[in-house]
Order: structure tokens, then C-alpha cells, then sequence
């Protein structure tokens, strides 16, 4: 449920898309996002920074959008994001002594998981691999298509591909775990 909560402001920044347009849309989603962040603060006591940061970004990408009245700084938001998380997730594997995706995912693996650090490793460059394509074809697809398709891309095909692409690494890092039997 929690999860889903995190998607309402994309969620009604496209359906504000749908009745008004983008200059509807992301005033939508800027309040979304502020909605959010109060919504964590007062549920958790605090702010997830991957959360954070995405507020920030849309807030300034979305207040460029609004006053200069140009729709590739929202489009380019994504791009900024998903270009940020590729370069902090390869920077994690070689500052500190374990993986970002590792500090992030260990909470959703079995208890008695490990893999060892190498693994890690290849699934965090992996991933960030992943993200910084995904960047560079979301900037693609804002400076070769129509808006309409952008908006389009973004909700129909860019978040399904991250959500395939996330169980992917869940279903690599579990290969060949066995759960071990309680003694």
C-alpha cells in the first residue's frame, strides 16, 4: 500500500495531463509531491531521501516548466533523476563497505540472505547502467516526439519497464538462495 502511496502525485499528474494539459499537469504534481512529503513526515517521523530528492527535482523543474512556460524542463526532470540514481548507485561500489542496492534491498530479502560483495557489485553497476539508458531515452523520446507521446511513454512504458526491471534483480540476487532449514 505504501508503495502505491509514493506513485499518487505521477498518478495524478497524468490524469491532470489528460483534462488540461502539461501546464495543468505539473502544478498537479508539484502539490503531489509536497502532499507526499507531509504525508511521510507525519506517518514516519521523517522523509525517505530518494523521495526527497525527487520533490526537489520536480519542484525546480517543474517551477522552470511553469515560468518560462516550456515543457522540456519537466521532460527533462526524469532524465536528471534517473541519470542521479546511475551515477550514486556506480559511485556505492567503491565508497563505503556495502552497495546502496544493497543498504536498499537487504530489508525485502530473507533474513538469512547474503550474496557476496562481488555480486552486489555487478547487480548495482548493472543498475545503474540501467538508469543512466533509461535517461538517455526518456531526453529521446521528449526531443523526438510530441509531448502527447512523452506522456504517453512515461506512464505506459517507462514505470512498467522499471517495475519488470527492479523484479529482475530481485529474482537475480535470490538465484540459487536456498532457505536454510531452523535448528
Amino acid at each position: 500500500m505504501q508503495n502505491l502511496l509514493e506513485f499518487a502525485p505521477l498518478i495524478a499528474f497524468f490524469v491532470a495531463y489528460g483534462i488540461g494539459g502539461m501546464y495543468v499537469a505539473t502544478p498537479v504534481l508539484m502539490v503531489g509531491m509536497l502532499l507526499l512529503i507531509g504525508w511521510e513526515k507525519f506517518r514516519k517521523g521523517q522523509i525517505p531521501k530518494i523521495i526527497l530528492y525527487s520533490a526537489i527535482l520536480v519542484w525546480i523543474f517543474g517551477a522552470a516548466t511553469l515560468i518560462l512556460h516550456n515543457a522540456r524542463f519537466i521532460q527533462w526532470k526524469s532524465t536528471v533523476f534517473y541519470w542521479l540514481i546511475a551515477l550514486v548507485l556506480a559511485g556505492s561500489c567503491w565508497i563505503g563497505e556495502k552497495t546502496l542496492l544493497e543498504r536498499f534491498m537487504m530489508a525485502a530479502l530473507p533474513k538469512d540472505f547474503s550474496a557476496p560483495p562481488t555480486k552486489w557489485k555487478r547487480v548495482s553497476l548493472t543498475a545503474a547502467l540501467f538508469y543512466a539508458v533509461l535517461g538517455a531515452v526518456n531526453i529521446y523520446v521528449a526531443y523526438t516526439m510530441s509531448e502527447k507521446t512523452w506522456v504517453f511513454f512515461k506512464a505506459w512504458i517507462l514505470l512498467p519497464v522499471v517495475l519488470v526491471f527492479s523484479a529482475g534483480l530481485m529474482f537475480w540476487l535470490l538465484y540459487g538462495y536456498e532457505e536454510k532449514e531452523p535448528t
